[in-house]
């Protein structure tokens, strides 16, 4: 999953006040009389972002810090769409902390990725079977003190290495439909472990589609299991899944794909079940 902690820049010009005098005239004897300088007039926030807003995100700026990109109409070519927009809570035992901090990010991250499933639909497993992911930004540190407290989480496909793929119109509800978990869905360049594979969208030429998971369970308190105890999470339940959607349940080719270390500890809890798909 990329995670990213971002933020919409916003239109917060900080207005300094002056004050002076002009300089009096050669035959003008300057008055002792105050002048009065006027209050700043505070530069108006920008509005809160908008929920099935679209964006044209490049895979880098997808996962930079920040982003300045604006809006663009969702009938256009479009990377990514807003699926949330929250509030972040900045106060902890009656002081405010840092946008950046690791509580604050970690109330953001635990929420867009729910937000995201819950919008796009379809069940937990859909989610697992597509390229989708969760993106998320909030207010830089500038922006956070100038009262800015929402954060925005966003849907964006992976098309393949750091590359996102363009969204539809609108991604609510893509996967509870057999055209969006066909666009959307998961699927190889080749059998998985060749040098041949990567992972692309279903929609884009591809020869094998991973059908479903297989849960890896944690190793003793909770760790990474290790390679072997991932390995052996299968037992025969790939090679039984690809056979019941086989041609011939007696001649069929099938793959199982378990979670790295790396990947497991970054929250992919399951392996994938792979079946050519011609």
């Amino acid at each position: 999953m990329i995670r990213v902690v971002a933020a919409v820049v916003l239109a917060l010009g900080l207005l300094t006040g002056c004050s002076g005098a002009d300089e009096p005239a050669a035959d003008q004897t300057p008055t002792a009389t105050p002048t009065s300088t006027p209050e700043p007039t505070p530069a108006e926030p920008a509005p809160r972002p908008d929920v099935g807003a679209c964006y044209d995100l490049a895979y880098d700026e997808a996962i930079a810090p920040t982003s300045d990109r604006k809006a663009v109409p969702c009938k256009t070519e479009h990377t990514a769409q807003t699926v949330h927009v929250g509030q972040l809570d900045t106060v902890v035992d009656g002081h405010l902390v840092a946008v950046d901090s690791e509580r604050v990010q970690r109330q953001v991250a635990s929420s867009c990725p729910e937000q995201m499933a819950a919008f796009v639909g379809g069940t937990a497993e859909d989610l697992e079977l597509s390229m989708l992911s969760a993106v998320w930004f909030s207010p830089t540190v500038e922006e956070s003190d100038g009262g800015q407290n929402w954060y925005r989480c966003e849907v964006v496909a992976l098309a393949g290495r750091q590359q996102l793929s363009p969204l539809k119109a609108s991604m609510k509800g893509i996967l509870a439909t057999q055209e969006g978990r066909d666009s959307f869905g998961m699927c190889g360049t080749d059998r998985p472990g060749t040098q041949g594979f990567e992972r692309v969208p279903c929609a884009r030429d591809s020869s094998w589609r991973a059908i479903s998971t297989v849960d890896v369970p944690a190793g003793r308190n909770g760790t990474w299991p290790g390679a072997e105890a991932a390995k052996a999470a299968d037992g025969d339940t790939c090679k039984d899944a690809v056979r019941d959607e086989a041609d011939d349940p007696l001649k069929f080719t099938w793959s199982y794909e378990w979670p790295t270390k790396k990947q497991w500890q970054a929250g992919q809890h399951h392996g994938f079940c792979w079946a050519p798909t011609s």
